[in-house]
């Protein structure tokens, strides 16, 4: 009897800006990905052990690639895409998905040169350089018309991109980033795992408030620090805290303002945290008035998971987690007086924080289960009813002529 050798699984590569982010926001998706028959490699910045045992007990493997994820130097991106052809070429894969905006247009890129046949793109926001600012520099809008090059190149003749709301649907379509409209579908955010995030009573007494995001000025962190200030000469024992990461990012807060207002007793700073879930379970209602650009915000999708009322701006992204007056408050972006009025409306009201809390866990079950955006996903890239055509070996057996005739495209 002859033997036969096993047939490899078509190989999807998973590129990210940030390591953490592919346990945090994508391990489910990973998992289908697998049950599906992939080979799923993961490719990101910045060597974290955690999480890469992590990959390695799920059966991914991690391979680290030099990307500056807030930087606009160009010799930095030219290495990014450099070594990102330079892995594509040697891993071969049928597939690529990366998110967030580096990874996107550099791995696009590389992709059309590597004749990676099946090219799919989940845009969780085009990044802040969509975000149109009043008064901005003719620099800003440069670099804006730069990203926009970007992007085309990278999302030409895609098999599928997804988009989170209706402002990067509209930007994609106004300023012509695909060739074909058709290809664009919504998927309601990254979704959140139901079972790992559980609803919980939350305290009345005192009245916590919580943000959590990276430390960024776009985030809304000046406006509750200031809204916090204005409360707390009123109601001194409403607690306001803050969870999350320095960021080299242009609008970051610095370590010394925060410094500063934990001295001033305005805000409690809880520093950095893998599991959110404790901090959650620990406050009355979350908080975010962000009027950086966002695609659904993955920390007000785990607050409502738990059970949590939801105060954020009333912008894309955001307002798509909040039915005003049933789960939560909208708030004008960049507006203390709006937010504070907001604040206030909960600790005058406290039964409302536990009705609120328990619409916001029924929304997550209905609309934002990860299950449910994961089927979506794998539906819309044909990945839960067959594998893809085209391997390891692409190049050799894609019809239009492999790795040359694809970098053409």
């Amino acid at each position: 009897m002859p033997s036969h050798s096993p047939v490899p699984r078509p190989k999807i590569v998973l590129i990210a800006s940030l390591t953490s982010s592919l346990t945090n926001f994508r391990r489910e998706l990973i998992k289908d990905l697998l049950k599906a028959g992939f080979d799923v490699v993961a490719m990101a910045p910045d060597r974290d052990p955690l999480v890469e045992q992590e990959l390695e007990a799920l059966g991914v493997r991690f391979v680290p690639i030099p990307m500056s994820r807030a930087g606009v130097n160009p010799f930095a991106d030219l290495t990014t895409l450099a070594a990102l052809v330079r892995q594509l070429l040697k891993e071969r894969p049928a597939a690529i998905l990366p998110y967030t905006m580096k990874p996107i247009i550099y791995g696009g890129i590389a992709a059309r040169l590597c004749g990676v046949p099946h090219r799919f793109f989940l845009v969780t926001g085009l990044g802040h350089m969509f975000a149109v600012e009043p008064a901005e520099r003719a620099f800003r809008k440069l670099l804006r018309s730069m990203c926009v090059g970007l992007y085309r190149c990278a999302l030409k003749r895609a098999k599928a991109v997804f988009v989170y709301n209706d402002a990067d649907l509209a930007d994609i379509r106004e300023r012509r980033l695909v060739d074909d409209l058709s290809i664009v579908s919504m998927v309601p955010g990254s979704g959140v795992d139901l079972d790992h995030y559980r609803a919980s009573t939350p305290p009345l007494k005192p009245i916590v408030f919580l943000l959590i995001a990276r430390l960024l000025r776009d985030k809304g962190i000046p406006e509750y620090v200031e809204a916090a200030r204005t409360i707390r000469a009123r109601h001194p024992d409403a607690i306001f805290q803050l969870l999350g990461h320095y960021d080299p990012n242009p609008t970051a807060i610095s370590e010394r303002d925060v410094k500063s207002w934990v001295e001033e007793g305005v805000i409690e700073y809880l520093g950095t945290t893998r599991d959110v879930r404790p901090y959650l379970s620990a406050c009355s209602v979350f908080v975010l008035p962000s009027y950086y650009r966002e695609g659904i915000p993955r920390s007000i999708l785990e607050a409502m998971a738990t059970g949590r009322a939801i105060i954020t701006t009333d912008l894309p992204g955001c307002r798509q987690t909040v039915e005003p007056g049933v789960n939560g408050r909208l708030i004008e972006p960049r507006s203390v007086s709006s937010l504070a009025a907001a604040l206030t409306s909960f600790i005058e009201n406290r039964s409302a924080i536990a009705t609120m809390g328990r619409a916001s866990r029924r929304m997550a079950e209905e609309k934002f289960d990860v299950r449910l955006v994961n089927r979506l996903l794998l539906a819309r890239m044909q990945l839960d009813e067959r594998p893809l055509k085209g391997s390891a070996d692409a190049g050799q057996h894609h019809p239009s002529g492999g790795a040359a005739a694809q970098a053409t495209k």
